[in-house]
């Protein structure tokens, strides 16, 4: 079997760790990491056995496919370039940071025939996976990601650091078009929005509660699911799934009987199941889990909540000016 080709762009504290899965890969051989940190890409490259660059246009010859784990303002140029090197990609989220430069990728990716993965981590989150079997119309879902503040993907909002895993979750499971958005929002420690909540309305009826922070002083990823008849419990950072089922006969006061049931799953490596999921799509030249297009759906949703916290914001800071002013 030709071993594949790959390469990591960007191996800051995220890239760092692509580049060891692929150099840990059967099938697949390192070429080499990219980074403007030319110690930092030294200092991965020693570690990984490969060879280290400043500049990834140097290394899209040498390969077949990469990581592309820059700064999300870099990811279009970047990715552009890939495309005309005719070589595959997986790209970190959020895949851009607009619609047209999303459309430009997919676009360009699709003529060249090229895979083009979007670094949805959570769906290879195995409490993830093992919870669709027992999704039916879910009708109300409540997801709440709280993280401790960390001095990394502070380049972009809340939405598109923390809230755009949950987004395209959600996307995923609730078969239906979005029809409305309600927010609010609030920068806390950063320029950029800190903390936010969204409800997504859907056209089948679905309500989605979406709650995102990246200022507290604990972490917790949950998401409950209600449908009829059942509900969900996904603890993503336990990695457990708790299921319970209504029966037909009723107890004392009227309620159904409950059958309910807890799965556990040990400890595994979500990044290392993405990257084995590119390198199968690229060998096999198929369709990934996470598309480009389910990534620009859940950009486009992120992109709409942060527009419409924005629009709330200024108002709330006319109405302050506007206050003063009357006083």
């Amino acid at each position: 079997m030709k071993k594949i080709r790959t390469g990591v762009i960007g191996v800051g504290y995220l890239g760092r760790f692509h580049a060891q899965k692929y150099a840990a890969m059967a099938g697949v051989e390192l070429v080499g990491v990219v980074d403007v940190n030319a110690e930092q890409a030294a200092a991965v490259a020693a570690e990984c056995g490969c060879a280290a660059f400043t500049d990834y246009r140097e290394l899209l010859p040498l390969v077949d496919a990469v990581s592309v784990v820059v700064p999300t303002t870099y990811h279009h140029p970047v990715a552009l370039d890939c495309i005309a090197a005719r070589v595959d990609m997986l790209l970190e989220k959020p895949m851009t940071t607009t619609l047209a430069e999303a459309d430009e990728l997919i676009e360009g990716a699709d003529e060249q025939g090229l895979v083009l993965q979007v670094g949805h981590l959570e769906r290879f989150n195995p409490a993830v996976q093992a919870m669709e079997p027992f999704l039916t119309t879910p009708v109300f879902i409540e997801s709440h990601r709280i993280s401790t503040f960390k001095n990394r993907g502070v380049d972009v909002d809340v939405v598109l650091d923390l809230m755009i895993h949950d987004i395209d979750i959600i996307l995923n499971i609730v078969k239906s078009p979005l029809e409305q958005i309600h927010t609010v929002g609030a920068p806390v420690v950063t320029a950029t929005t800190d903390i936010a909540n969204a409800r997504l309305i859907f056209v089948n009826g679905a309500t989605a509660n979406v709650t995102v922070s990246r200022v507290s002083r604990t972490n917790t990823r949950k998401m409950r699911i209600f449908q009829p008849g059942s509900y969900i419990n996904v603890d993503f950072a336990n990695r457990k799934v708790m299921t319970i089922q209504l029966g037909e006969q009723l107890r004392a006061g009227g309620m159904p009987e409950q059958e309910v049931k807890i799965n556990t799953f040990p400890e595994s490596d979500a990044l290392r199941s993405e990257i084995e999921h590119f390198m199968t799509s690229v060998r096999e030249r198929s369709q990934p889990l996470v598309s480009g297009l389910a990534g620009r759906r859940a950009l486009d949703v992120a992109l709409q909540v942060m527009d419409q916290i924005r629009e709330h914001q200024k108002l709330e800071a006319y109405q302050q000016v506007r206050a003063a002013l009357q006083r």
